[in-house]
């Protein structure tokens, strides 16, 4: 059986950074090697497919949609994968703890579980699954994507329209990869524009 059984792979870093896409290569990847993969992506995120991942370069492979960790173990335990995919974790709807604990028993029956997310929101918050997935995985992977302004590598998601939910799904349209500088003069913009339309 191949090294990375029974292994946490996490992928993770802001939006556009190429989380995604490297999930997808990952389990491609595997496939070649005739393991049995499955795809899994949150119920939620039906930005571009509700029966496939698709990256924001628009490359995509078939997946299940799940409400949350429990209708993937249901699914491993019934379909007997070797390797799984889990993408945008962070849009799972039960806890972390949950997540931890039906990872742990995937993991226990040697299968590998390939997981890509989020590290942060648009205020620069941790979503917590993702930053307890950081020190249980055994490869740990931060993408970087390229700031929009200054051309470095991205650190946040900065959002564009003037939304307060947490979770607001979006591509270009809403967000940008911004590095910390720019960020930080992002959000001052943000500030000063907000009171601006107060006194429209």
């Amino acid at each position: 059986m191949h090294q990375y059984k029974g292994r946490l792979i996490l992928h993770t870093g802001s939006m556009f950074s190429g989380k995604t896409s490297s999930l997808e290569k990952d389990l491609n990847r595997f496939s070649i090697a005739n393991y049995k993969t499955m795809a899994f992506k949150p119920k939620v995120d039906s930005r571009f497919s509700e029966s496939k991942i698709v990256s924001h370069d628009k490359n995509s492979f078939s997946a299940i949609t799940v409400e949350d960790s429990s209708d993937i173990l249901k699914v491993v335990l019934e379909k007997s994968p070797q390797v799984i995919g889990i993408d945008e974790i962070q849009f799972l709807k039960d806890k972390p703890e949950k997540i931890l604990k039906n990872i742990e028993v995937i993991l226990d029956m040697s299968v590998t579980v390939v997981v890509a997310g989020l590290d942060m929101d648009y205020l620069a918050h941790s979503f917590e699954i993702v930053k307890e997935l950081m020190p249980k995985a055994d490869y740990l992977y931060k993408h970087h994507a390229v700031c929009k302004r200054c051309g470095t590598d991205a650190w946040v998601s900065h959002r564009k329209v003037n939304v307060n939910d947490r979770l607001l799904l979006g591509a270009e349209g809403e967000y940008e990869p911004l590095c910390r500088s720019c960020y930080k003069k992002a959000i001052e913009e943000d500030k000063i524009n907000l009171n601006q339309e107060k006194f429209l």
